[in-house]
């Protein structure tokens, strides 16, 4: 695609001579002749590189005013200042200001479009780098060998090339978030903007200049909107459900179109953004209340994914587990920690109501509050209180006074009901994977937990009976 400048300029003739110029070059260009004019144009599309004029008859902000509007709303534009009358020390003052150049008139042809080249190259360079410094910086890649990942994996791998919306769901904290930064990083539009939309913020008028911009008034000034500034690339809506009844109207209709209409303006401005949308939500829940339009959701779910949580994917949780643990230790500086077997027992036990996000947060925590001087492995006494409270006592080394108390034969049961028990919890109740994990036929198993269990009852029920006799 041709980038597109801005000229911005009072004099006509410039306009006219510079628009001809550029345009038999092939860029598309657009012209204000004043600073009014030149922020409507660039609340309606973010320019590729915006050429001013210094001196700015009849306006009310000359060149450099603007200039430093521009730094505020869009910092990443090259913007190339012009005079015909200009001196060094304006020329150095529009530099410190921000601006990438500054050209004297009349313009020497080839010397121009050469600058215009190296300055869409620069900014092309700085957008790059921008992308690779927040891809470096995040997740890039779901970790877990599970079928339900492997399944994930594959599903990236087929529709992230494509441009078909996505709806993608799943408890709080499960990795939405992720998939989504994947499904855009692998994409023919990895290279362009990825902006992510809280919709819970979106609220009120406030909310639907974020979204679809803001034309200005005498007392607003323009401001383009997230859809624009993700042109180009991808539009996340998080949370989609909690969008208001105005701006799921507006959605809607943009989605029908492909045009919007900033906030105070009639004007239909084009974008090309492909949109994902998370939900933790029953959408058609929210439909049938009346609370989320039918014809928004067919359109937003093209592709539906599931994302379940860790609970129902406890053969994850090692991987996760090392695998934020090798990190935050990096990130931190610190020594580097093994996660101990019983550790992993407990953590594996444990139900995880926050699923990935909370098992992150538990590793830093373990990676802040460990022990400098240890032996650098870390054991269930080390994990957070709340937990190992919620898993079996031999799992988190607790109830051996309780052994201590009983005879061997009634201790060692008391164990093995202990130790199964929390072995089966450990696999999700998959009783294959806990018996070939102990060490036992499956069979055995079975019988062994049977036993167990009748064992129990029957101590359950002398206790009753002695507590009844000495009544």
């Amino acid at each position: 695609m041709s980038a597109d400048i801005l000229i911005v300029d009072d004099e006509a003739d410039i306009r006219m001579l510079l628009s001809g110029i550029l345009e038999d070059e092939g860029y598309r260009v657009r012209t204000a002749h004043g600073d009014a004019e030149a922020r409507r144009q660039v609340g309606l599309a973010r320019p590729d590189l915006i050429f001013q004029d210094i001196w700015l008859q009849g306006s009310t902000a000359d060149g450099i005013g603007l200039l430093e509007e521009y730094a505020q709303n869009i910092p990443n534009t090259p913007v190339v200042m012009m005079s015909g009358h200009g001196t060094i020390e304006t020329a150095v003052r529009a530099i410190k200001q921000g601006a990438y150049d500054f050209v004297e008139k009349p313009f020497n042809t080839d010397r121009l479009l050469i600058l215009i080249q190296r300055a869409l190259e620069t900014s092309a360079l700085k957008a790059e780098n921008a992308v690779l410094r927040q891809k470096a910086g995040e997740d890039t890649d779901l970790v877990g060998g599970s079928q339900v990942i492997q399944t994930l994996r594959q599903t990236v791998d087929r529709v992230a090339p494509t441009n078909s919306r996505l709806m993608i769901s799943g408890p709080p904290g499960s990795g939405k978030g992720l998939l989504a930064r994947m499904m855009h990083n692998r994409s023919l539009r990895g290279d362009q903007p990825f902006v992510e939309v809280p919709c819970f913020e979106l609220d009120g008028e406030e909310g639907v200049a974020m979204l679809f911009g803001d034309a200005g008034t005498g007392q607003r000034p323009p401001m383009s909107g997230m859809i624009q500034q993700a042109d180009g690339g991808t539009l996340l809506l998080d949370d989609v459900g909690d969008l208001s009844p105005d701006a799921q109207a507006r959605l809607a209709r943009f989605l029908h179109r492909g045009t919007l209409t900033q906030l105070g303006s009639t004007q239909e401005v084009r974008a090309d953004v492909r949109i994902i949308s998370t939900t933790n939500r029953d959408l058609r829940t929210l439909i049938g209340e009346g609370l989320f339009r039918e014809d928004l959701y067919y359109r937003l779910n093209v592709v539906e994914i599931e994302v379940p949580g860790l609970a129902k994917r406890p053969e994850d949780i090692a991987e996760l587990a090392r695998s934020f643990l090798d990190r935050l230790t990096a990130d931190n500086r610190k020594e580097p920690l093994e996660l101990g077997g019983d550790a992993l027992a407990v953590l594996q036990a444990y139900p995880w109501p926050g699923n990935v996000r909370q098992l992150r947060n538990v590793m830093e925590w373990i990676v802040i509050m460990a022990p400098q001087d240890s032996e650098r492995v870390v054991r269930p006494n080390m994990l957070p209180p709340d937990i190992t409270s919620e898993g079996p006592a031999v799992l988190s080394g607790g109830g051996v006074a309780d052994l201590m108390s009983l005879p061997l034969r009634a201790a060692r049961e008391a164990f093995e009901r202990q130790y199964l028990d929390a072995q089966v919890l450990r696999f999700g109740g998959n009783i294959t994977r806990t018996a070939k994990f102990v060490g036992m036929e499956r069979s055995a198993l079975h019988r062994k937990l049977r036993a167990l269990a009748q064992s129990e009852d029957d101590e359950a029920d002398e206790t009753t009976s002695e507590a009844s006799e000495a009544l």
